[in-house]
């Protein structure tokens, strides 16, 4: 379950087998679980959470997730030495541990299905959530042929069209609104007259 994961400790931080990943190909990412953790924005949280790594002899971290995991994942490798130092004045690790466990390596990977981080070809989650949406536009076309009627679809990409761009690509859309290109006065008509062609 993400940070909650790390903060809870116990039986939620699990060592990975074939047998585990055996037959998830095909299903979304979340299989992993995924969670928002008010309590590792705290310090108190983080401190738990390096805590729990600690005991378990674990120093390396693949972050996967958006803005907030990341930006997370960035502040937890910047206060890990001062997390052991806390930890070891409190008596909960002993100073041979701070040394042993002194570094936290993190492989960030960037989970968003609007493909907006520059450097990257196809973000995490991307490619899955476009065959949903064209999943969903052939369920659609057959109800928008018989009633006769347009059909309007509202995909995720507030801040960013790329899903939206893509997915009236794929399916021959008549018409598409992206945030990059907003629409200008008059458009109501415009699009109108496209449509009636």
């Amino acid at each position: 379950q993400g940070y909650q994961g790390m903060v809870d400790g116990g039986d939620n931080i699990v060592e990975v087998s074939w047998e585990s990943v055996s037959s998830i190909l095909q299903v979304g990412g979340t299989v992993i679980g995924s969670a928002r953790c008010k309590s590792f924005r705290t310090r108190e949280g983080r401190l738990q959470a390096a805590y729990n790594l600690v005991q378990r002899g674990i120093t390396n971290l693949c972050v996967i997730g958006g803005d907030g995991s990341l930006t997370g994942a960035n502040l937890f490798r910047e206060e890990w030495s001062g997390l052991l130092e806390e930890l070891a004045q409190k008596g909960k690790i002993d100073e041979e541990a701070v040394k042993k466990y002194a570094y936290l390596n993190i492989v960030g990977m960037v989970g968003s299905i609007d493909n907006d981080f520059c450097g990257t070809d196809m973000t995490i989650g991307t490619d899955s959530a476009l065959h949903r949406i064209i999943e969903v536009v052939d369920a659609i076309m057959t109800t928008a042929q018989s009633h006769q009627r347009t059909f309007v679809l509202e995909v995720m990409g507030r801040h960013c069209g790329y899903l939206a761009l893509v997915s009236a690509l794929a399916c021959g859309a008549d018409w598409v609104f992206i945030p990059e290109y907003p629409p200008e006065e008059g458009w109501e008509d415009t699009m109108c007259v496209k449509l009636s062609e």
